[in-house]
């Protein structure tokens, strides 16, 4: 057969550039100030066409109202029914189809913001968003904003369940990627400090705002990439300040531990580790107990590759991908576990189990 023409060559296929929906998720407790943040927000000239899922307890079913506020604030509206209570606890493909319901009106709007109930815990509706395939294609998880009543923030902390499991509130803020501390004209300058503390102990990579009426710079909680790996991660852990760990410190509360190790992991025996970690569940402190992480972020070098390892964890969930390059003598890993029975000896010699022998 002859050769093709110019005229008549196959063309190269070009790839569209499909613009994802980012997603917000807003948390934190009832009166904290979640839907007055979504006000301000919507209020503010930002330029985006923004959708809003309010989830909320009432009589009956629960309903999602869903509106697209429109970049000259005209507004669409649409209501959604959920049967099955909030989304956090609804059967999962009803929280899919909600958000492919609103997917189906792209061009009216380019970002989601979604408030949890009061109630809620993040993690399940993080990881639906975070690594789901069935919504990957249209959106993602940009990152979770938690807002904290400053008036009652140590008794919604110290709650102790009949279970004794972790209490809400403290799963709300260790997930946040931002945690605004709300309302603080209600409280002495002494006891703010007093929350601000306890908070970063609980999550030490999150950055921590201080409100009135919930007024923030929306550079501050939009457009994070919380979860995306492409902002690299050096600048968080050497912005952040983390607090020193308490040595050893496994006792029954949610608190942040930083693990720094020289030189270079196998990326088979990083996976393994977090493998036993978040879905076995076979680290124990020194003392038996169990393990229990909520949220991981990590920095990671890893032998034969220039590249830097982001590696993220929600409950059992975990991802990890190659970013940007080291730079010259930057190498190193730093990961920070946030969760209960945390034992930093006991992660620190797993991970030093890690490093790779080659040099």
């Amino acid at each position: 057969m002859d050769d093709l023409s110019d005229d008549d060559a196959v063309p190269d296929l070009v790839l569209a550039d499909i613009k994802k929906v980012p997603v917000t998720i807003i948390t934190g407790f009832l009166g904290a100030g979640k839907t007055t943040l979504l006000n301000h927000v919507l209020n503010e000239q930002h330029g985006k066409k923004i959708a809003v899922i309010l989830n909320e307890f009432g009589e009956g079913d629960s309903i999602e109202k869903s509106l697209s506020v429109g970049e000259k604030g005209e507004l669409f509206e649409e209501w959604l029914e959920l049967r099955n209570g909030c989304l956090c606890c609804s059967v999962k493909d009803n929280g899919v189809q909600a958000i492919e319901n609103l997917m189906s009106k792209r061009g009216k709007f380019d970002y989601i913001l979604l408030e949890t109930t009061g109630l809620a815990d993040p993690g399940p509706i993080a990881s639906m968003f975070w690594l789901d395939e069935e919504l990957c294609s249209d959106i993602y998880l940009d990152g979770i904003v938690t807002m904290i009543d400053a008036k009652f923030c140590h008794k919604h902390l110290y709650v102790v369940k009949e279970d004794n499991s972790i209490n809400e509130a403290q799963r709300q803020i260790a997930m946040a990627d931002v945690l605004i501390v709300n309302k603080i004209d209600l409280v002495t300058p002494e006891e703010l400090n007093s929350i601000t503390a306890e908070i970063k102990l609980i999550n030490s990579f999150a950055k921590v705002l201080t409100t009135t009426k919930a007024k923030t710079n929306l550079e501050d909680i939009l457009d994070l990439d919380a979860y995306g790996g492409q902002k690299s991660l050096q600048e968080i852990f050497r912005n952040r300040g983390f607090h020193e760990d308490q040595k050893h410190h496994h006792d029954r509360t949610v608190r942040s531990v930083t693990v720094e190790l020289s030189g270079d992991m196998t990326q088979s025996a990083l996976d393994t580790f977090l493998q036993n970690l978040l879905w076995e569940r076979q680290v124990n402190t020194s003392e038996g107990e169990v393990t229990e992480v909520l949220r991981l972020k990590g920095l990671v070098s890893i032998a034969g590759n220039e590249k830097q390892l982001v590696v993220q964890a929600v409950h059992e969930l975990y991802d990890s991908r190659f970013t940007i390059p080291w730079g010259q003598n930057d190498r190193h890993n730093t990961l920070v576990f946030i969760g209960r029975n945390l034992d930093k000896s006991v992660l620190e010699e797993h991970l030093s189990k890690c490093i790779s022998s080659e040099r």
